[in-house]
């Protein structure tokens, strides 16, 4: 059991959860019980913490108390493994962290499990493009981020993890017809291109790279990075998809490199908030030997 007071666990749990009902459930409540609670938080601190939509989200004040407790829920648990207290809420308390969908599926989860398995950690993913990812920090629903940006949020300390590659890839057949003449700006421009979301910007990168003219291809949204690789596999569109992807589909033919002397590489950063905590350190820790072993 948490040692947070009711009207903060409960401010909390609906952050967490998204919802009201939802955070009944997982604090044993009635969402009128919860509801409650969160009034009584904001008539006691004179300010609306809580945007009551679908999903529920923090108004402005309530990013700033967010913040503070994460903080406080992560020392909690730190200073309670410190006495020994271990049980399966505290000694497993939940680890919020944004996480490129890139880096999911391909060099994060292993250290993860190891994080589990040591520390019994659970981990609550927020998936997020790593160029959008301190969004998530600095409303204060993570404590770090596998990002892009090396500016620090403010209240944050980043640690360089190492770079992703991504190479330029396209069936045989979608690479025969659309850029057999060469990669440039009419084969671009005609070719359908695969993007995982619309904050994804790496195909329009490579193509600004190649040529500076305005572009508008046919596009396919496909937000799984597997999906996306093997959409470009079928040959759906070309797409930019890290290296470690691609190395069997490369190896068996089944794509093809559309300029082998081209590529993007995008450095990757962990953002954590700056806190003297043993749990973060040891965080840091593991995913700084996961990303040496598996990034460039």
């Amino acid at each position: 059991m948490s040692l947070l007071h009711p009207q903060l666990a409960a401010f909390m749990a609906v952050i967490d959860e998204g919802s009201f009902e939802r955070a009944a459930r997982r604090l044993s409540l009635t969402p009128s019980a919860v509801s409650q609670r969160i009034k009584a938080l904001e008539e006691r601190l004179g300010q609306i913490l809580i945007l009551r939509q679908a999903p529920c989200r923090t108004t402005a004040a309530g990013q700033q108390l967010l913040r503070s407790v994460q903080q406080m829920r992560l020392l909690e648990i730190e200073t309670l493994d410190g006495f020994g207290a271990h049980n399966d809420e505290m000694a497993g308390g939940r680890v919020s962290m944004a996480v490129n969908a890139d880096s999911l599926a391909t060099w994060l989860l292993e250290p993860l499990a190891e994080l589990h398995r040591e520390h019994g950690l659970l981990f609550d993913l927020r998936v997020e493009d790593q160029d959008h990812s301190t969004r998530l920090l600095r409303e204060g629903n993570v404590l770090g981020a596998v990002t892009a940006d090396a500016h620090p949020v403010q209240g944050c300390h980043v640690e360089p993890l190492g770079t992703m590659r991504y190479l330029p890839v396209g069936s045989p057949a979608l690479v025969e017809r659309y850029f057999g003449a060469g990669v440039d700006a009419r084969s671009l421009g005609q070719a359908p291109m695969l993007v995982f979301n619309r904050k994804d910007d790496l195909q329009a990168r490579f193509a600004r790279s190649v040529t500076r003219a305005t572009l508008a291809p046919p596009v396919h949204y496909v937000p799984s990075s597997t999906a996306f690789v093997e959409a470009a596999t079928l040959g759906m569109g070309w797409a930019m998809a890290p290296e470690s992807l691609l190395a069997k589909p490369l190896a068996a033919g089944a794509l093809r490199v559309l300029a082998p002397k081209r590529w993007l590489d995008v450095p990757l950063y962990w953002q954590h908030w700056s806190l003297r905590a043993r749990m973060l350190s040891a965080i840091t820790k593991v995913l700084r030997k996961a990303a040496r072993d598996a990034l460039r």
